[in-house]
């Protein structure tokens, strides 16, 4: 397989991933699938780690993973050779900003993870009493205390479910676009972007 047709397939599997975040970001503004006031929102989804970070800033690299088989890149002002190193340089540069954006998602969904969910912990005043109970992150290993959170109704479950999942999405996003670098980084030095239309060439030749 050429780099670009593996680049492709990295593409392929950063779309699907790309979209999985950007709607548990989205369903992260509903705690526990209920409609509540904005400030009563947990403080990391408004960093939109799923949205910009694994959503936004994904899609320009996989987009140019899958536009390297369908280029051009075996001709760059009639000289073959550049036109491939070019074309592999280009998705090492856009491979990194994925890294940046994944990155930045595994940072925001680490940090909900370990503070916990903003959560109602007692019967007053519903405007007082809205806290973040596990700011140390102890729950992690003591369910039981999960029953402090009075309202939303299963929101621990709901904030630890959706921000463990952009966590590994953005993971798995961080070592697809990793490899992407070292993959182009080999095109651009060995100038074997499309190896296969040689092959071709000399075929009908």
């Amino acid at each position: 397989m050429c780099a670009c047709s593996f680049a492709k397939c990295i593409g392929i599997t950063l779309i699907p991933l790309s979209i999985v975040c950007v709607l548990c970001n989205i369903l992260l503004f509903f705690p526990g699938g209920e409609s509540v006031e904005s400030e009563h929102i947990t403080e990391q989804v408004w960093y939109f780690g799923g949205i910009l970070g694994s959503g936004v800033l994904m899609i320009f690299p996989a987009l140019v993973f899958l536009g390297l088989k369908n280029n051009d890149c075996c001709g760059c002002c009639g000289n073959e050779s550049c036109g491939r190193r070019f074309a592999m340089l280009s998705s090492i540069l856009f491979a990194a900003v994925g890294v940046i954006g994944a990155g930045y998602s595994v940072i925001v969904s680490a940090v909900a993870i370990n503070h916990g969910p903003q959560c109602k912990v007692s019967n007053g005043d519903p405007m007082k009493g809205w806290d973040y109970p596990f700011s140390d992150g102890n729950y992690l290993t003591n369910k039981t205390a999960w029953s402090v959170c009075l309202e939303p109704a299963n929101v621990v479950s709901w904030h630890l479910s959706l921000f463990s999942v952009l966590l590994i999405m953005g993971l798995i996003q961080v070592a697809l676009c990793a490899v992407q670098v070292v993959n182009g980084l080999l095109g651009c030095l060995c100038g074997d972007c499309c190896s296969c239309c040689g092959g071709v060439s000399i075929i009908h030749s």
